[in-house]
């Protein structure tokens, strides 16, 4: 075992100390975060508005601070790109994170000395919590590959501005700056497919053992490396353990990866933000990822299915149920109170407290009240790649309100397939099945002759990607959005339909 190695497991150790003292009094703990986040922002232009030196319990904050989305917290926001100071936060933030975003166009996210030093540890321990869980550290020792976006910052009054992952790559600690990969001036890279290529060549002859990246653009890389070295990426990187990713659900990806890697390897899951490092995997045994309680962050949680009634509860850590979706309020020290961060998840334990990610409170197909998330379509997706020979690359559903003349409705699914199933007519009735198990509006509609089967629309390869390019978000942080309840993402597919 190396000196690096050997530090690296006493140093997991300690983290793992550090967290069991937390995970032992999640609500205490979660308290004590919420009290510290209203202390401090009291004399805030914020705080000031909505009167913080009069709240002290959660039942205050709620009748003082309205949920809010980004467009609602936008002039605040505003204020400081202007270059006023102490609006949301004290002072000025040191960053902000640019981000296309998903439900409101572009977004600028403060991000504060306190919430970056969170940002950068949770991503450290990540990686000490499989040390410490597995005493596997020889991973250390090889090559690492961030697939990340442009380091590269503007500035505007005194703020730096740039994607996140751009802006974590000034975070990488000294001692892993010699395993690092890709070089910077790669890394600054702009046009992502050319930046691909430039990965591909810079790693295929180098000691890989950490990959990590949002799944389909490491896929992307990986199909590089396949067709220019000729072999899986576990062939050709002997020493690959780890994947380390977030941004999407990995479970549709995964028979593809391991065809890619020619083996299987570990994998860490991930759910960072702009907003915020709010879980990450801290076992290989058990399902989920533990919530972060104690990094600066106040959680609330509102019942998906009560989200746009009038209204709404809102929870705190105590309160939540198992198998339940929720939609999760953020409250940081970045500045964002009772911030809707749009996504929705699903505690899959309470001791300690870890969550899935279930989907995009935004992101659902209701066109005939079916109430269908992400999570229901990705494990359908899951069943029928594991019950036949099939591959897939991407996907993505979207209701067809206006079939053909004395066609009953459907759910269309756009699939990218890697490998199309020899059964197609197997492949289709498996997540059609899995959809009526885990939806019972989806089944009541089926069953009443409101809705048709399913259709799939074969896409050909690479139509995603061409797709995203329209839209210009190929690579970096962008995602393919799994579903719409309209035909926008649909029509956009529609030229590379098979």
């Amino acid at each position: 075992m190396s000196l690096k190695a050997f530090a690296a497991k006493i140093f997991a150790k300690n983290v793992a100390r550090k967290t069991a003292k937390w995970v032992k009094h999640p609500v205490e703990t979660q308290k004590r975060v919420f009290k510290q986040l209203i202390s401090e922002a009291t004399q805030t232009q914020f705080g000031k508005d909505h009167d913080f030196r009069r709240i002290e319990s959660h039942k205050d904050f709620v009748d003082k601070v309205p949920v809010r989305d980004y467009e609602e917290l936008k002039g605040y926001v505003q204020e400081i790109l202007a270059g006023q100071e102490s609006i949301l936060w004290p002072g000025k933030p040191i960053y902000f994170a640019k981000t296309s975003g998903t439900t409101s166009g572009a977004k600028y996210i403060p991000i504060t000395k306190a919430s970056i030093k969170h940002q950068v540890e949770a991503s450290r321990n990540a990686i000490l919590s499989y040390i410490h869980e597995t005493g596997n550290a020889d991973f250390v020792d090889g090559k690492m590959i961030f697939l990340q976006g442009s380091p590269v910052l503007e500035e505007k009054n005194g703020i730096k501005l740039g994607r996140l992952s751009g802006i974590s790559a000034h975070y990488v600690p000294n001692y892993l700056q010699k395993n690092r990969l890709p070089s910077w001036e790669t890394n600054c890279m702009e046009d992502w497919e050319a930046k691909v290529d430039k990965i591909v060549e810079e790693t295929e002859k180098e000691n890989m053992s950490v990959i990590a990246g949002i799944p389909s653009w490491v896929q992307m890389y990986f199909e590089k490396l396949n067709a220019k070295a000729g072999k899986k990426v576990g062939d050709l990187f002997k020493e690959f353990q780890l994947f380390i990713y977030g941004g999407v659900n990995y479970e549709p990806y995964r028979a593809k990866f391991e065809n890619l890697i020619g083996r299987k390897v570990d994998s860490i899951e991930l759910f960072p933000a702009s907003e915020g490092f709010f879980a990450y995997q801290d076992s290989q045994k058990e399902k989920g990822m533990l919530l972060l309680l104690d990094s600066g962050i106040f959680y609330e949680f509102i019942k998906a299915d009560e989200f746009f009634s009038d209204n709404p509860k809102r929870l705190t850590i105590a309160d939540v149920e198992l198998d339940v979706d929720y939609a999760m309020v953020i409250s940081t020290n970045a500045g964002l109170w009772a911030y809707n961060l749009g996504d929705t998840v699903r505690f899959v334990s309470k001791n300690p407290y870890r969550i899935i990610v279930s989907g995009r409170i935004k992101h659902f197909i209701s066109a005939f009240g079916e109430h269908v998330i992400a999570k229901e379509v990705e494990e359908a997706l899951r069943l029928a790649v594991e019950q036949t020979d099939a591959l897939v690359n991407e996907f993505t559903v979207a209701p067809q309100t206006d079939p053909k003349k004395g066609e009953l409705p459907y759910h269309e699914w756009f699939i990218e397939f890697e490998k199309e199933p020899s059964d197609s007519t197997k492949f289709s009735a498996i997540i059609e099945e899995s959809m009526k198990v885990q939806n019972s509006y989806y089944y009541d509609l089926i069953a009443g002759n409101i809705l048709q089967p399913l259709k799939i629309s074969p896409i050909q390869q690479g139509g995603f990607q061409e797709y995203m390019k329209t839209l210009g978000k190929l690579g970096g942080q962008n995602k393919v959005q799994r579903l719409s309840n309209d035909r926008k993402v649909a029509n956009g597919l529609e030229p590379f339909k098979i």
